[in-house]
Protein backbone atom coordinates (compact mmCIF):
# COMPACT_ATOMS: atom_id res chain seq x y z
CA UNK A 1 0.00 0.00 0.00
CA UNK A 2 1.23 3.52 -0.89
CA UNK A 3 0.97 6.17 1.02
CA UNK A 4 -0.89 9.74 -0.37
CA UNK A 5 0.79 12.96 0.54
CA UNK A 6 -1.45 15.20 1.69
CA UNK A 7 -1.74 18.34 4.30
CA UNK A 8 -2.15 17.09 7.67
CA UNK A 9 -4.73 18.44 10.16
CA UNK A 10 -5.19 18.71 13.37
CA UNK A 11 -8.13 17.47 14.98
CA UNK A 12 -9.04 20.52 17.03
CA UNK A 13 -9.14 22.73 13.95
CA UNK A 14 -11.89 21.08 12.25
CA UNK A 15 -15.13 22.53 11.60
CA UNK A 16 -18.06 22.06 9.15
CA UNK A 17 -17.17 23.87 6.68
CA UNK A 18 -15.13 21.10 5.98
CA UNK A 19 -17.66 18.43 5.86
CA UNK A 20 -16.90 16.17 2.64
CA UNK A 21 -13.40 17.27 2.37
CA UNK A 22 -10.68 15.40 2.09
CA UNK A 23 -8.74 15.08 5.45
CA UNK A 24 -5.76 13.55 6.38
CA UNK A 25 -5.05 12.75 10.32
CA UNK A 26 -2.04 11.56 12.50
CA UNK A 27 -2.58 10.25 15.77
CA UNK A 28 -3.36 7.38 18.36
CA UNK A 29 -5.68 5.04 19.13
CA UNK A 30 -8.30 5.94 22.46
CA UNK A 31 -9.98 3.02 21.76
CA UNK A 32 -11.38 0.80 18.98
CA UNK A 33 -14.25 -1.61 18.22
CA UNK A 34 -15.69 -3.83 15.72
CA UNK A 35 -19.65 -3.97 14.71
CA UNK A 36 -21.00 -5.50 11.44
CA UNK A 37 -17.97 -5.19 9.24
CA UNK A 38 -16.58 -2.18 10.43
CA UNK A 39 -14.20 -0.61 12.92
CA UNK A 40 -14.81 2.59 15.09
CA UNK A 41 -11.62 3.74 16.25
CA UNK A 42 -11.59 6.88 18.24
CA UNK A 43 -8.32 8.92 17.12
CA UNK A 44 -6.32 11.57 19.07
CA UNK A 45 -3.68 13.55 18.02
CA UNK A 46 -3.38 15.64 21.24
CA UNK A 47 -4.40 19.02 19.69
CA UNK A 48 -7.68 18.40 22.00
CA UNK A 49 -9.71 16.20 24.14
CA UNK A 50 -12.61 14.59 22.53
CA UNK A 51 -10.72 13.03 19.72
CA UNK A 52 -12.10 12.33 16.69
CA UNK A 53 -13.77 8.68 15.56
CA UNK A 54 -12.21 7.31 12.25
CA UNK A 55 -15.23 4.66 10.34
CA UNK A 56 -12.40 1.70 9.05
CA UNK A 57 -14.79 -0.60 6.30
CA UNK A 58 -13.68 -3.96 6.14
CA UNK A 59 -13.04 -2.91 2.51
CA UNK A 60 -9.84 -2.01 3.17
CA UNK A 61 -6.79 -3.45 1.95
CA UNK A 62 -5.57 -3.47 5.45
CA UNK A 63 -8.86 -4.38 7.67
CA UNK A 64 -7.69 -7.55 8.90
CA UNK A 65 -4.61 -5.45 10.44
CA UNK A 66 -7.22 -2.56 11.68
CA UNK A 67 -9.52 -4.94 13.35
CA UNK A 68 -6.30 -5.82 16.07
CA UNK A 69 -5.50 -2.29 16.62
CA UNK A 70 -5.26 -1.95 20.37
CA UNK A 71 -4.98 0.90 22.28
CA UNK A 72 -2.02 2.89 21.76
CA UNK A 73 -0.77 2.34 18.43
CA UNK A 74 -0.14 5.19 16.04
CA UNK A 75 -1.69 5.79 12.90
CA UNK A 76 -1.97 7.62 9.84
CA UNK A 77 -5.64 7.95 7.98
CA UNK A 78 -6.86 9.34 4.96
CA UNK A 79 -10.72 9.70 4.47
CA UNK A 80 -13.73 12.33 4.49
CA UNK A 81 -15.18 14.30 7.22
CA UNK A 82 -19.27 13.06 7.02
CA UNK A 83 -21.66 14.13 9.50
CA UNK A 84 -21.69 11.65 12.54
CA UNK A 85 -24.42 9.22 12.94
CA UNK A 86 -23.39 8.45 16.28
CA UNK A 87 -24.40 10.06 19.47
CA UNK A 88 -21.61 12.42 21.17
CA UNK A 89 -19.90 13.64 17.63
CA UNK A 90 -20.77 16.50 15.08
CA UNK A 91 -19.04 14.49 12.41
CA UNK A 92 -16.90 11.53 11.89
CA UNK A 93 -13.96 9.97 9.57
CA UNK A 94 -14.55 7.90 6.98
CA UNK A 95 -11.03 5.81 6.49
CA UNK A 96 -10.02 5.64 2.48
CA UNK A 97 -6.61 4.51 3.99
CA UNK A 98 -5.55 3.94 7.60
CA UNK A 99 -1.40 3.16 7.70
CA UNK A 100 -0.52 1.58 10.80
CA UNK A 101 3.09 3.38 11.83
CA UNK A 102 3.78 1.80 15.42
CA UNK A 103 1.70 -1.05 17.07
CA UNK A 104 0.79 -0.91 20.81
CA UNK A 105 0.89 -4.80 22.30
CA UNK A 106 -2.86 -4.97 24.01
CA UNK A 107 -2.65 -6.27 27.96
CA UNK A 108 0.95 -4.98 28.20
CA UNK A 109 0.26 -1.08 27.70
CA UNK A 110 -0.03 0.08 30.79
CA UNK A 111 -3.14 3.13 29.78
CA UNK A 112 -6.21 0.76 29.39
CA UNK A 113 -9.88 1.80 29.29
CA UNK A 114 -10.45 2.28 32.85
CA UNK A 115 -9.65 4.73 36.08
CA UNK A 116 -6.16 5.58 36.81
CA UNK A 117 -5.13 7.28 40.20
CA UNK A 118 -2.50 10.94 39.58
CA UNK A 119 -0.22 8.63 41.56
CA UNK A 120 0.59 6.09 39.10
CA UNK A 121 0.30 8.22 36.19
CA UNK A 122 3.85 9.71 37.77
CA UNK A 123 5.33 6.37 37.83
CA UNK A 124 4.57 6.51 33.67
CA UNK A 125 5.61 10.15 33.05
CA UNK A 126 6.55 8.87 29.42
CA UNK A 127 2.77 7.89 28.63
CA UNK A 128 0.88 9.99 30.74
CA UNK A 129 0.64 13.20 28.45
CA UNK A 130 -1.42 10.71 26.48
CA UNK A 131 -4.09 10.80 29.25
CA UNK A 132 -7.23 13.15 28.91
CA UNK A 133 -6.63 14.71 32.11
CA UNK A 134 -2.62 16.00 31.43
CA UNK A 135 -3.73 16.27 28.11
CA UNK A 136 -6.28 18.85 29.12
CA UNK A 137 -3.38 20.49 31.72
CA UNK A 138 -0.69 20.45 29.28
CA UNK A 139 -2.74 22.68 26.35
CA UNK A 140 -3.68 25.42 29.04
CA UNK A 141 0.08 25.47 29.98
CA UNK A 142 1.08 25.68 26.47
CA UNK A 143 -1.93 28.47 26.33
CA UNK A 144 -1.05 29.88 29.79
CA UNK A 145 2.70 30.17 28.64
CA UNK A 146 1.90 31.86 24.93
CA UNK A 147 -0.40 34.58 26.43
CA UNK A 148 2.60 35.72 29.24
CA UNK A 149 4.66 35.94 26.18
CA UNK A 150 1.48 38.00 24.43
CA UNK A 151 1.11 40.20 27.03
CA UNK A 152 4.45 41.22 27.72
CA UNK A 153 5.24 41.40 24.36
CA UNK A 154 2.41 44.01 22.94
CA UNK A 155 3.34 45.84 25.81
CA UNK A 156 7.31 46.70 24.78
CA UNK A 157 8.68 44.33 27.47
CA UNK A 158 12.17 43.17 26.26
CA UNK A 159 12.30 39.44 26.75
CA UNK A 160 15.55 38.64 28.97
CA UNK A 161 17.22 35.29 29.45
CA UNK A 162 18.90 35.48 32.55
CA UNK A 163 21.99 32.90 33.98
CA UNK A 164 21.08 29.87 35.06
CA UNK A 165 24.47 29.51 36.24
CA UNK A 166 25.00 32.12 39.05
CA UNK A 167 27.39 32.59 42.01
CA UNK A 168 24.20 35.31 43.60
CA UNK A 169 21.77 34.08 46.18
CA UNK A 170 18.23 36.27 45.03
CA UNK A 171 16.59 34.75 47.94
CA UNK A 172 19.10 34.68 50.14
CA UNK A 173 18.13 31.35 52.02
CA UNK A 174 20.97 29.37 50.38
CA UNK A 175 18.65 26.53 49.30
CA UNK A 176 20.54 25.94 46.09
CA UNK A 177 21.77 23.10 44.10
CA UNK A 178 25.94 23.61 44.22
CA UNK A 179 27.04 23.15 40.00
CA UNK A 180 30.63 22.15 40.01
CA UNK A 181 33.51 20.38 37.52
CA UNK A 182 35.78 19.31 40.35
CA UNK A 183 36.02 15.44 41.15
CA UNK A 184 34.04 14.57 44.41
CA UNK A 185 36.24 11.61 45.00
CA UNK A 186 39.11 13.81 45.62
CA UNK A 187 38.06 17.36 46.42
CA UNK A 188 40.87 19.84 46.49
CA UNK A 189 40.61 21.61 50.08
CA UNK A 190 42.08 24.89 51.32
CA UNK A 191 43.93 25.29 54.26
CA UNK A 192 41.34 25.87 56.68
CA UNK A 193 39.99 22.21 54.82
CA UNK A 194 37.00 24.05 52.91
CA UNK A 195 36.55 23.03 49.18
CA UNK A 196 39.08 24.80 47.08
CA UNK A 197 36.32 26.41 44.79
CA UNK A 198 39.49 28.34 42.90
CA UNK A 199 40.49 25.16 41.52
CA UNK A 200 36.51 24.43 40.22
CA UNK A 201 35.68 25.31 36.20
CA UNK A 202 33.95 29.11 37.20
CA UNK A 203 37.10 29.80 39.95
CA UNK A 204 34.12 30.11 42.98
CA UNK A 205 31.14 28.38 44.21
CA UNK A 206 28.22 28.44 41.46
CA UNK A 207 24.97 26.98 42.04
CA UNK A 208 21.45 26.41 39.94
CA UNK A 209 19.53 29.75 39.92
CA UNK A 210 16.47 30.37 42.38
CA UNK A 211 15.79 33.38 40.30
CA UNK A 212 15.91 35.61 37.53
CA UNK A 213 15.30 38.96 39.17
CA UNK A 214 19.02 40.09 40.06
CA UNK A 215 19.89 39.71 36.46
CA UNK A 216 16.47 41.06 35.09
CA UNK A 217 16.87 44.52 37.13
CA UNK A 218 20.04 45.19 35.56
CA UNK A 219 18.16 45.14 31.66
CA UNK A 220 14.71 46.79 33.53
CA UNK A 221 17.61 49.92 34.02
CA UNK A 222 18.75 49.93 30.42
CA UNK A 223 15.79 49.16 28.37
CA UNK A 224 13.05 50.52 31.04
CA UNK A 225 10.43 46.99 31.00
CA UNK A 226 11.74 43.84 30.67
CA UNK A 227 10.57 40.09 31.86
CA UNK A 228 12.59 36.56 32.36
CA UNK A 229 10.20 33.40 31.57
CA UNK A 230 13.02 30.42 32.40
CA UNK A 231 13.26 27.50 34.73
CA UNK A 232 14.33 28.20 38.03
CA UNK A 233 15.76 25.89 40.96
CA UNK A 234 15.48 25.54 45.22
CA UNK A 235 17.03 23.03 47.08
CA UNK A 236 14.34 22.66 49.70
CA UNK A 237 14.22 18.94 51.10
CA UNK A 238 10.19 19.50 51.16
CA UNK A 239 7.73 16.17 49.81
CA UNK A 240 4.99 17.75 49.64
CA UNK A 241 2.01 18.71 47.19
CA UNK A 242 3.04 22.17 46.86
CA UNK A 243 6.90 22.03 46.00
CA UNK A 244 9.36 21.06 43.13
CA UNK A 245 13.01 21.83 42.82
CA UNK A 246 12.43 22.44 39.58
CA UNK A 247 9.88 25.31 38.57
CA UNK A 248 9.62 27.82 35.75
CA UNK A 249 9.31 31.59 36.70
CA UNK A 250 7.94 34.22 35.32
CA UNK A 251 9.56 37.52 36.63
CA UNK A 252 8.78 40.88 35.32
CA UNK A 253 11.25 44.44 36.34
CA UNK A 254 10.00 47.80 35.67
CA UNK A 255 12.07 50.50 35.89
CA UNK A 256 10.36 54.07 37.28
CA UNK A 257 7.11 52.46 38.43
CA UNK A 258 6.44 51.74 42.30
CA UNK A 259 4.66 49.51 44.19
CA UNK A 260 1.29 50.79 43.39
CA UNK A 261 1.55 50.96 39.82
CA UNK A 262 2.88 47.27 40.11
CA UNK A 263 -0.82 46.10 41.83
CA UNK A 264 -2.28 47.79 38.58
CA UNK A 265 -0.12 45.82 35.98
CA UNK A 266 -0.81 42.64 38.01
CA UNK A 267 -3.93 42.66 37.90
CA UNK A 268 -4.03 43.38 34.42
CA UNK A 269 -2.19 40.76 33.93
CA UNK A 270 -3.46 37.95 35.96
CA UNK A 271 -7.04 39.18 34.39
CA UNK A 272 -5.64 38.38 31.27
CA UNK A 273 -4.19 34.82 31.55
CA UNK A 274 -7.41 33.84 33.29
CA UNK A 275 -9.50 35.21 30.21
CA UNK A 276 -7.31 33.24 27.74
CA UNK A 277 -7.65 29.89 29.23
CA UNK A 278 -11.50 30.23 29.31
CA UNK A 279 -11.92 31.50 25.70
CA UNK A 280 -9.53 28.84 24.47
CA UNK A 281 -10.17 25.85 26.86
CA UNK A 282 -14.01 25.08 27.16
CA UNK A 283 -13.58 21.31 26.58
CA UNK A 284 -10.78 21.04 28.65
CA UNK A 285 -11.60 23.00 32.00
CA UNK A 286 -14.89 20.93 31.70
CA UNK A 287 -13.62 17.96 31.99
CA UNK A 288 -11.19 19.19 34.33
CA UNK A 289 -14.58 20.80 36.30
CA UNK A 290 -16.33 17.23 36.40
CA UNK A 291 -12.58 15.27 37.43
CA UNK A 292 -11.34 17.39 40.09
CA UNK A 293 -12.91 20.52 41.02
CA UNK A 294 -16.89 21.29 40.88
CA UNK A 295 -16.37 24.86 41.33
CA UNK A 296 -13.21 25.28 38.88
CA UNK A 297 -15.13 27.67 35.99
CA UNK A 298 -16.70 29.87 38.82
CA UNK A 299 -13.86 30.28 40.13
CA UNK A 300 -11.87 31.47 37.34
CA UNK A 301 -15.04 33.84 36.10
CA UNK A 302 -15.07 35.03 39.70
CA UNK A 303 -11.56 36.31 39.57
CA UNK A 304 -11.86 37.83 35.97
CA UNK A 305 -14.87 39.84 37.03
CA UNK A 306 -14.36 40.83 41.04
CA UNK A 307 -11.86 43.81 41.59
CA UNK A 308 -8.57 43.07 43.86
CA UNK A 309 -8.68 44.36 47.29
CA UNK A 310 -5.75 45.85 49.33
CA UNK A 311 -4.81 45.22 52.61
CA UNK A 312 -1.49 46.07 54.29
CA UNK A 313 0.51 43.04 56.45
CA UNK A 314 -0.84 44.79 59.64
CA UNK A 315 -4.41 44.98 58.87
CA UNK A 316 -3.92 41.88 57.07
CA UNK A 317 -2.65 39.96 60.90
CA UNK A 318 -5.78 41.99 62.81
CA UNK A 319 -8.06 40.46 60.82
CA UNK A 320 -6.98 36.95 61.39
CA UNK A 321 -6.42 37.61 65.26
CA UNK A 322 -9.78 38.80 65.38
CA UNK A 323 -11.03 35.59 63.33
CA UNK A 324 -12.09 33.85 66.25
CA UNK A 325 -10.48 30.92 63.82
CA UNK A 326 -8.02 27.85 65.54
CA UNK A 327 -5.58 28.37 62.65
CA UNK A 328 -2.64 25.32 63.38
CA UNK A 329 0.02 28.51 62.69
CA UNK A 330 -0.35 30.71 65.54
CA UNK A 331 -0.69 34.59 64.00
CA UNK A 332 1.67 37.27 65.83
CA UNK A 333 3.17 40.75 63.89
CA UNK A 334 6.54 39.68 62.28
CA UNK A 335 5.14 36.22 61.61
CA UNK A 336 5.08 34.68 58.19
CA UNK A 337 2.30 34.43 56.80
CA UNK A 338 1.17 30.38 55.98
CA UNK A 339 -0.93 29.28 53.24
CA UNK A 340 -4.35 28.68 55.74
CA UNK A 341 -4.25 32.82 56.56
CA UNK A 342 -3.88 33.22 53.02
CA UNK A 343 -6.93 31.13 51.99
CA UNK A 344 -8.68 32.75 54.94
CA UNK A 345 -7.95 35.86 54.13
CA UNK A 346 -9.23 35.71 50.31
CA UNK A 347 -11.54 33.25 50.45
CA UNK A 348 -13.58 34.35 54.06
CA UNK A 349 -12.31 37.79 54.64
CA UNK A 350 -12.17 39.13 51.26
CA UNK A 351 -14.49 36.79 49.32
CA UNK A 352 -12.08 37.39 46.04
CA UNK A 353 -8.62 37.69 44.83
CA UNK A 354 -6.62 40.15 47.72
CA UNK A 355 -2.89 42.51 47.50
CA UNK A 356 -1.28 42.13 51.04
CA UNK A 357 1.03 44.82 50.95
CA UNK A 358 4.05 46.36 53.50
CA UNK A 359 5.46 43.18 55.06
CA UNK A 360 7.52 43.27 58.17
CA UNK A 361 11.70 43.93 56.52
CA UNK A 362 12.75 41.19 59.01
CA UNK A 363 11.02 38.33 56.53
CA UNK A 364 11.82 39.46 53.60
CA UNK A 365 14.10 39.89 51.04
CA UNK A 366 17.31 42.18 50.98
CA UNK A 367 16.51 44.08 47.88
CA UNK A 368 13.39 45.31 48.65
CA UNK A 369 12.82 48.66 48.96
CA UNK A 370 12.02 49.85 53.20
CA UNK A 371 9.30 52.21 53.96
CA UNK A 372 9.49 55.18 56.45
CA UNK A 373 8.44 53.64 59.09
CA UNK A 374 11.58 51.30 59.24
CA UNK A 375 9.06 48.44 60.21
CA UNK A 376 8.09 47.11 56.88
CA UNK A 377 9.06 47.02 52.94
CA UNK A 378 7.33 47.78 50.20
CA UNK A 379 6.46 44.06 49.04
CA UNK A 380 3.16 42.37 47.72
CA UNK A 381 1.21 39.15 47.58
CA UNK A 382 -1.43 38.42 45.65
CA UNK A 383 -3.78 36.14 47.07
CA UNK A 384 -5.86 33.63 45.38
CA UNK A 385 -9.30 31.57 46.72
CA UNK A 386 -8.32 27.87 46.58
CA UNK A 387 -4.38 28.33 46.63
CA UNK A 388 -3.56 31.47 48.43
CA UNK A 389 -0.35 33.04 47.22
CA UNK A 390 -0.13 33.33 43.60
CA UNK A 391 2.52 36.08 43.21
CA UNK A 392 5.19 37.61 45.15
CA UNK A 393 6.58 41.16 44.65
CA UNK A 394 8.14 43.99 45.41
CA UNK A 395 9.59 47.66 44.83
CA UNK A 396 13.23 47.59 44.46
CA UNK A 397 15.82 49.23 46.83
CA UNK A 398 17.42 51.87 44.81
CA UNK A 399 19.26 53.75 47.88
CA UNK A 400 22.76 52.38 48.11
CA UNK A 401 22.72 53.25 51.52
CA UNK A 402 19.87 51.77 52.78
CA UNK A 403 20.47 48.36 50.75
CA UNK A 404 24.48 48.01 52.02
CA UNK A 405 22.73 48.48 55.61
CA UNK A 406 20.43 45.30 55.08
CA UNK A 407 22.89 43.31 53.05
CA UNK A 408 25.30 43.63 56.31
CA UNK A 409 22.31 42.27 58.43
CA UNK A 410 21.42 39.91 56.43
CA UNK A 411 25.30 38.83 56.58
CA UNK A 412 25.69 38.68 52.23
CA UNK A 413 29.11 39.34 50.93
CA UNK A 414 29.48 42.90 49.45
CA UNK A 415 32.21 41.60 46.86
CA UNK A 416 29.60 39.11 45.42
CA UNK A 417 27.13 41.52 45.19
CA UNK A 418 29.49 44.78 44.20
CA UNK A 419 27.71 44.96 41.22
CA UNK A 420 24.29 45.08 42.46
CA UNK A 421 25.34 47.65 44.68
CA UNK A 422 26.82 50.01 41.76
CA UNK A 423 23.62 49.38 40.07
CA UNK A 424 22.34 51.70 42.26
CA UNK A 425 25.28 54.65 41.97
CA UNK A 426 24.77 54.55 38.14
CA UNK A 427 21.69 55.93 37.01
CA UNK A 428 19.52 54.22 39.32
CA UNK A 429 15.41 54.81 39.41
CA UNK A 430 12.75 53.69 41.27
CA UNK A 431 11.59 50.36 40.13
CA UNK A 432 10.03 47.38 40.82
CA UNK A 433 9.24 43.57 40.02
CA UNK A 434 7.23 40.10 40.55
CA UNK A 435 6.78 36.50 40.54
CA UNK A 436 4.86 34.09 39.01
CA UNK A 437 5.57 30.41 40.00
CA UNK A 438 4.04 28.77 36.27
CA UNK A 439 3.42 25.92 38.35
CA UNK A 440 0.71 27.56 40.42
CA UNK A 441 -0.50 29.14 38.33
CA UNK A 442 -1.70 26.04 36.06
CA UNK A 443 -2.36 24.83 39.21
CA UNK A 444 -5.22 27.21 39.96
CA UNK A 445 -6.59 26.84 36.35
CA UNK A 446 -7.02 23.19 35.97
CA UNK A 447 -7.87 22.44 39.88
CA UNK A 448 -5.14 20.17 40.01
CA UNK A 449 -4.22 19.74 43.96
CA UNK A 450 -0.40 18.29 43.13
CA UNK A 451 1.63 20.41 42.01
CA UNK A 452 3.90 17.55 40.67
CA UNK A 453 0.80 16.87 37.94
CA UNK A 454 1.23 20.24 35.76
CA UNK A 455 4.77 19.86 35.11
CA UNK A 456 6.21 17.39 32.23
CA UNK A 457 8.33 15.69 34.83
CA UNK A 458 8.52 16.82 38.00
CA UNK A 459 11.85 17.15 40.18
CA UNK A 460 11.20 16.55 44.09
CA UNK A 461 13.71 14.89 46.57
CA UNK A 462 14.72 11.09 45.92
CA UNK A 463 13.15 11.45 42.25
CA UNK A 464 14.49 12.63 38.99
CA UNK A 465 13.78 9.91 36.75
CA UNK A 466 12.69 10.17 33.50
Amino acid sequence: MTSKTQETHRIADLSRNQLNDAIHLKGWVRTRRGSKGFSFIQLNDGSNLSGLQIVADEKLENYEDISKLNTGAALEVWGVLVESQGRGQDWELQASQVLIRGTAPGEEYPLQKKGHTLEFLRDIAHLRPRTNTLGAVFRIRNTLSQAIHNFFQERGFLYVHTPIITANDAEGAGEMFHVTSLDLEQLPKTKKGSVDYSQDFFGTDVSLTVSGQLGAEVFALAFTNVYTFGPTFRAENSNTARHLAEFWMIEPEMAFMDLRGMLTLTEEFLRTLLRDCLEKHEEDLAFLQKMYDPELISGLEHICKTPFETLTYTEAVEILKRSGKSFEFPVEWGCDLQSEHERYLSEEHIGGPLNLIDYPKEIKAFYMKQNPDDRTVAAMDVLFPRLGEIVGGSQREEDGDQLLQLMRKKGLSEEIYQWYLELRRFGTAPHSGFGLGLERLVQFVTGMKNIRDVIPFPRVPGNARF
